[in-house]
């Protein structure tokens, strides 16, 4: 098997994705085998293509596995917390934009009694 590209993975289906892994899974087992019986160095040197093959496979079908669930989640009011941004911790923990907003009943009326002065 040549080696694998992910921008050729990116287009094909779960199931596609799911048997070409475990084609790239049986074909590693079978290297493997051949490592151990002593085989030639050539397949020696596939073992290293094959198991980059398996990483890239797994890898677009996680990121097609979030973007399906980023779309499902978008909109919504609560998220798993995976699928949050992660920011900083302070930033996660900072006042919204609303609750900056809120003011007390002492500092309403001061305002309006006491408003800002405008000069020229």
């Amino acid at each position: 098997m040549s080696k694998v590209k992910a921008h050729e993975l990116r287009g094909q289906s779960k199931e596609d994705l799911l048997n070409q892994l475990n084609d790239l899974r049986n074909e590693l087992a079978t290297l493997r085998v051949a490592k151990v019986s002593g085989g030639p160095p050539s397949k020696l040197a596939k073992i290293r293509i094959v198991r980059k093959g398996i990483a890239r496979v797994l890898t677009v079908y996680h990121q097609s596995q979030r973007a399906a669930l980023h779309k499902h989640y978008a909109g919504k009011k609560l998220k798993p917390i995976d699928l949050r941004s992660k920011k900083t911790r302070a930033w996660r923990r900072a006042l919204t934009p609303a609750e900056k907003a809120l003011k007390t009943k002492r500092q309403e009326k001061k305002e309006a009694n006491f408003p800002k002065r405008n000069y020229a």
